[in-house]
């Protein structure tokens, strides 16, 4: 079975119209008012070329339309990409946050690597090359993050004229170790003073930047973090995720809620680039909590995903699941089990099963 059978878009069509993926939603119903984003349009259509590079059929590539086309509008002459759409189709925003810079950039590189049609891939090169005087002025850790993993993509599969966005990635990998210099304390192996948000791309980043430039620094400080950041997210050999209430600050009590399923997709990825350079198998059990996370292994004993419809809810909350399905949420569970399906060096179906990611 391919994957494309396999895993159900259902949800995402749902969500998408003819602009693009909308953001949020009531339930399982997409919520107009809520517009559009650059980052989750960059997620699906990352997810998209994945998906259409293991099932080359028509459906995928229209998709993979949409939401590159989408990235194409969203560009700024000089400030990269904007992030927020309304549902009237104006942009709401100057120029986009810096995380979106990033998430953009690292699904043009799933474009531009990829085996689609020559002008998807010329477009692709032509908004990467067109936003990197932006991206070396971002400041936002998390952006400079998906940066690296974009020339990491591009640098696997051996594309050319890529000189100046390797200049760019590098630069950003050296900032991470800065940051992690700089806040590092003897209880605290971390980048920031406060974890928050996806926190595993950071880690996640420098495996893929010790493998693109050989810097023994890359790796102990991403193996140091990656393991902080394990210690912290795990209670009772459960995946238990910071929450977004108040995030977790040196010194202070970590939130325990709302977790948010961005957490378990980045901790499980992030695992299996540990897994992928190193070959240790601690990895792997990590890859399987988080990504069991979703399945009802998680503080609640309950699922958050509809297998059936590809859709996922929202959160936890102390004492229920945030009933809405929103893009993205959804898109974090569908590239979690993309990767747990393209992948099968362990089985997995269920929570009560194996798993393996890369």
């Amino acid at each position: 079975m391919s994957l494309s059978n396999s895993l159900s878009l259902k949800h995402l069509d749902r969500m998408t119209d003819s602009t693009g993926l909308i953001q949020h939603s009531n339930y399982s119903v997409p919520r107009r008012e809520s517009g559009y984003t650059t980052d989750d349009n960059a997620r699906a259509l990352r997810l998209c070329v994945r998906i259409w590079e293991s099932d080359r059929d028509d459906r995928s590539l229209t998709r993979i339309a949409c939401y590159l086309s989408f990235l194409e509008h969203a560009r700024c002459p000089v400030r990269g990409f904007h992030n927020f759409m309304g549902y009237q189709r104006d942009w709401l925003d100057a120029g986009g946050c810096g995380d979106c810079q990033g998430q953009a950039v690292l699904a043009l590189a799933e474009v531009l690597g990829s085996g689609l049609p020559i002008g998807f891939r010329e477009l692709a090169r032509e908004l990467i090359n067109c936003s990197l005087p932006a991206m070396t002025e971002l400041r936002s850790l998390r952006a400079q993050a998906y940066l690296i993993q974009a020339f990491a993509i591009l640098r696997q599969v051996k594309v050319a004229d890529i000189g100046p966005f390797e200049h760019v990635a590098r630069l950003a990998a050296d900032r991470l170790v800065e940051c992690y210099r700089r806040s590092h304390r003897s209880d605290w192996f971390w980048f920031e003073s406060r974890m928050t948000y996806a926190n595993a791309v950071l880690p996640h980043a420098l495996f893929n930047a010790s493998q693109c430039w050989l810097d023994d620094e890359f790796y102990s400080v991403a193996e140091s973090s990656f393991g902080f950041l394990d210690m912290v997210t795990t209670a009772d050999e459960v995946f238990w995720p910071i929450g977004n209430r108040e995030w977790y600050s040196h010194g202070e009590e970590k939130s325990l809620y709302a977790q948010q399923p961005v957490e378990a997709s980045t901790m499980t990825a992030a695992a299996l680039a540990g897994f992928q350079l190193s070959g240790n198998q601690k990895y792997l059990t990590i890859a399987l909590r988080a990504y069991e996370w979703f399945l009802g292994k998680n503080s609640l004993q309950q699922s958050l995903v509809d297998i059936d419809e590809g859709a996922c809810f929202d959160g936890l909350e102390p004492s229920e699941v945030n009933m809405n399905q929103g893009a993205e949420s959804t898109l974090a569970w569908l590239w979690t089990e993309f990767l747990r399906e393209s992948h099968q060096s362990l089985p997995a179906k269920h929570a009560e099963t194996a798993v393996s990611l890369v």
